[in-house]
């Protein structure tokens, strides 16, 4: 009997201790949301992807801003590129997001490529965009935001001269629709089409549509997560798929590392993303 009455007691003090844990996280959870949304205008928490990154934060609150220098290697089947871009992200207003962006690729030749099959290193573009958050819905847990992107597509590198600097403009509208699942799970979908013009070409088209799932850890900004990058074309269909995770550093400092896997592997294989993430003067986020 009294041995019974011990295991009892032990299981009943178990459970409670899980519950209490369980309670806890909930409550910290609680407090971090609340810390982001309540402040005025209402803002919903969601996670943001780190590869097709969005333009501010859905609803963001003026005097918002954030830097972001990333870094990534793609394996081109004939050769290597290496990205870097350098972004500024703020919002002039309530709800209002504008960027600027500059990306720059470098080629290294994997070894038997031909000359004539390797790109030149290339100062891609100099991208302007804009972001609305027309919608936020506290009762739901859901953002709804559109878009636009300008490219001005610049030459290669070895070919630039003060008359042909630019050689073409990138035209992306986009549609990004956001739910919290309760306090942890985040879905996010990222669509629009993309109207490319070269100024000696023809108008060439696709449409992407990026689906995004992540989990954030408890009372933190940390999360782990994966993007389903889908390009559709005239005739042909790509997919890319990133899992990825961030880490916050800092209050102000986060680090992103996103893997990619091209799905047909027509024209690359694997890919690898860093993002390193400064918002000057964050308290939250």
């Amino acid at each position: 009997m009294y041995k019974h009455f011990i295991v009892l007691s032990a299981s009943l003090l178990l459970l409670k201790t899980t519950y209490c844990q369980e309670i806890q996280k909930f409550t910290r959870d609680s407090l971090y949301i609340s810390e982001v949304e309540e402040p005025y205008p209402s803002k919903v928490l969601h996670a943001e992807p780190l590869y097709i990154d969005l333009i501010r934060d859905l609803g963001a609150r003026k005097g918002e801003r954030e830097w972001n220098i990333g870094t990534g290697i793609t394996d081109k089947l004939k050769y290597d590129n290496y990205n870097v871009l350098i972004e500024y992200e703020f919002a002039p207003a309530d709800r209002i997001g504008l960027e600027v962006e500059v990306p720059f690729t470098i080629v290294a030749p994997l070894k038997g490529a031909e000359k004539d099959d390797i790109p030149s290193n290339r100062l891609e573009s100099l991208k302007l965009a804009g972001q609305w958050t027309f919608l936020v819905s506290d009762k739901y847990n859901a953002s709804f935001a559109i878009g636009y992107i300008n490219e001005l597509i610049l030459v290669d590198l070895n070919k630039i001269d003060s008359k042909n600097v630019v050689q073409g403009n990138l035209f992306n509208p986009f549609l990004i629709a956001a739910k919290r699942f309760g306090q942890n799970l985040h879905g996010l979908i990222y669509t629009g089409p993309r109207f490319e013009k070269m100024f000696a070409g023809k108008w060439h088209n696709n449409f992407e549509l990026n689906t995004n799932v992540h989990y954030m850890i408890t009372g933190t900004r940390n999360f782990v997560g994966i993007e389903f990058n889908k390009q559709f074309y005239a005739n042909d269909f790509d997919m890319t798929i990133r899992p990825q995770l961030r880490v916050a550093v800092t209050e102000s400092v986060l680090i992103g590392i996103v893997a990619g896997i091209s799905v047909k592997r027509e024209e690359e294989r694997f890919s690898s993303f860093f993002r390193v993430i400064w918002e000057p003067g964050a308290n939250t986020h």
